[in-house]
């Protein structure tokens, strides 16, 4: 049987599985702060990830400026990208927030159909 997985990667690159709202919220705050960086200098970028343990996988990276990434993968490898890497920039955090929300409901298809700059 298929199992399916959430991670959020945290801007100090911390993994949590399983993720709750809160959890999100609050990574997502922490990206929006005024000046936030990564511990290594560069803009804070969080990622949550869904995906299957036998395949596709789900990505949407959300960095500070409100940089919005959507990706889709053929497994956790990120062996073979199904799409284009897809862009928003300047995304409020409502609307960040609402992009991972439909992620962790696995409603891909709401993500997709968002008014992306590429793919």
């Amino acid at each position: 049987m298929t199992q399916a997985w959430f991670i959020l990667t945290r801007a100090d690159g911390r993994d949590i599985c399983a993720p709750s709202p809160a959890q999100l919220a609050d990574a997502l705050a922490e990206v929006y702060r005024v000046g936030a960086v990564a511990p290594d200098g560069s803009p804070a970028a969080v990622v949550l990830r869904f995906g299957y343990d036998d395949g596709l996988m789900y990505q949407v990276e959300v960095a500070s400026g409100g940089e919005v990434t959507f990706e889709e993968w053929s497994d956790r490898d990120c062996e073979i990208a199904l799409a284009p890497p897809r862009h928003m920039s300047a995304v409020p955090q409502d609307t960040a927030q609402q992009l991972w929300q439909w992620l962790a409901q696995r409603q891909v298809a709401k993500i997709r159909s968002q008014p992306w700059q590429g793919g």
